[in-house]
This record gives structure tokens, sequence and C-alpha cells, in this order.
């Protein structure tokens, strides 16, 4: 049987405007992919914030578990020691602050262990390597400077190399020209492989889905979950749109 990893319980949260998300239940078993689509403005980066505790974002209602413990109220550093990570749409410049260091810093944070340096520059090299980053990126300000693709890329490598236990991967593919989601659907397919945790991509497009395992889609409209289906919900939303989706939400509600 496989193990639970992440159940969001009757999951409810607001910013000031109001309330965004609403009475969402989800659960993700370790290994398994999930995708979320929907319309735009659906709520769907506002669950992925809101699962990684962001601050911002006020649990109005429902508990959110991982790995077995009640995480609703704990903030985003704890939960990323406990093994989440979230990539972003818009990945932050940091000035002063190499992207090697910034690994080597969150490596340790994560694991709680001594780092083994040797170890960790030649998998950072064969990391960067499989991703077609250019080695002196390691050196560079973390995201100063990068392209929209090369962010990106940092953000995969961090996931290769953090090994969490669930990733959420929000509109990683947005952007990117087709060399570049195929280098970038390679990383995600190693960590689906190879890393063995859970996912849930955030996208509108599916080329990044290609190369990936689907095993559920789920469509989000206006902040309730209308849908969940296998992989073929991916092909029907190509072919159809969402249209049939809008409207759902408030039977759902109801």
């Amino acid at each position: 049987m496989a193990e639970l990893l992440l159940k969001v319980q009757d999951l409810s949260a607001a910013i000031e405007e109001g309330e965004l998300l609403h009475h969402i239940n989800l659960d993700v078993n370790a290994g398994e992919t999930h995708v979320l689509m929907g319309p735009n403005g659906a709520g769907k980066s506002t669950l992925g914030y809101t699962l990684m505790g962001n601050p911002a974002y006020k649990v109005t209602g429902g508990k959110i578990f991982f790995d077995g413990e009640d995480v609703t109220a704990l903030s985003a550093d704890k939960r990323a020691r406990m093994g989440m990570f979230l990539s972003f749409q818009n990945p932050l410049e940091v000035p002063g602050l190499s992207l090697e260091s910034f690994l080597r810093n969150a490596i340790r944070q994560r694991t709680g262990k001594p780092l083994k340096i040797f170890q960790f520059k030649k998998e950072l090299e064969e990391t960067m390597a499989l991703l077609q980053m250019d080695p002196s990126y390691a050196d560079r300000d973390l995201n100063v400077g990068f392209s929209g693709g090369e962010k990106k890329k940092a953000e995969i490598l961090q996931l290769l190399m953090l090994r969490p236990k669930f990733a959420i991967l929000d509109e990683t593919d947005s952007g990117l020209d087709v060399d570049a989601v195929r280098t970038v659907s390679r990383g995600i397919e190693e960590y689906q492989k190879k890393r063995g945790g859970a996912l849930l991509v955030i996208t509108h497009s599916t080329k990044i889905l290609e190369s990936l395992h689907v095993d559920y889609t789920h469509v989000l409209v206006k902040g309730t979950m209308v849908t969940t289906g296998g992989p073929e919900l991916v092909d029907e939303i190509n072919a159809h749109g969402f249209e049939k989706y809008v409207g759902k939400e408030d039977s759902e509600k109801a």
C-alpha cells in the first residue's frame, strides 16, 4: 500500500481582500505525480503558497498534514526542513549570495548534517551538466543577471540537489522556449525517477508533462477543486479547454 505523504483536508484560505480557496481536499502518496490545472485566476498558485506556509495566505479552515504531522500552523522554513519544496513562477534574485553557497547552506539546513564538500561539488557539477547549465553560474549571485530560462534551470537544480519528499512546481515552464522546456523536463524526470519524490505540477502548458508519468489531474476553478481524473484529463483539457468546468464550482460549494 502506498504511503500517504500529503493530506489536505477541507482547506480554505484567504488574504486580506477575501477568501481564495474553498474546502480543498487532496491526498498525495509518496512517488506520485499530480497535475493542477485551471483557468487564469483559479487559485492554483495560491494553493501552492498555502501548502508551503507563505504567511500572506491565512488558513481559515481545514488542515494540512505532511508526512504524518499536522503542519497547518508551521512556518515555511520548518516545512522546507521536513522535505517540502516550492519553485516560483518568478524566482527571486539574491545579490551577494552565490548559487553554490545558497545550495550548500540549504542542504545543511535540510539535512541537519555536515556537508562533504568534495561529494557536494561532484554532484553539483554533474547535475548542472544534466541541466545544460554553464558551470560558472555556480559562482554567480543567485539568479542575478540570469535569463528566464537559467532561473528556471536553477530552480530545478535546487530540486535535484535538495531532494525534497514533495515538490510543488509552479508554472516552471512559463516563458521557456522549446529547448529550455525539454531540458527542465529532463531534470523533473530525473527527480521523479531517481529521487523518488512526489510532485504537484501547476501548469497551463502540457509540454512539460510529456516525459512524466502523471497519476492524477485536478482542475481548480475560482478556488474550488471541481474535478479529478487521470492523465487522460490533460488530453481532454488540451482539446476542449476549461469551458465545461467553469460554473461547476458553484455546485461544488453548495
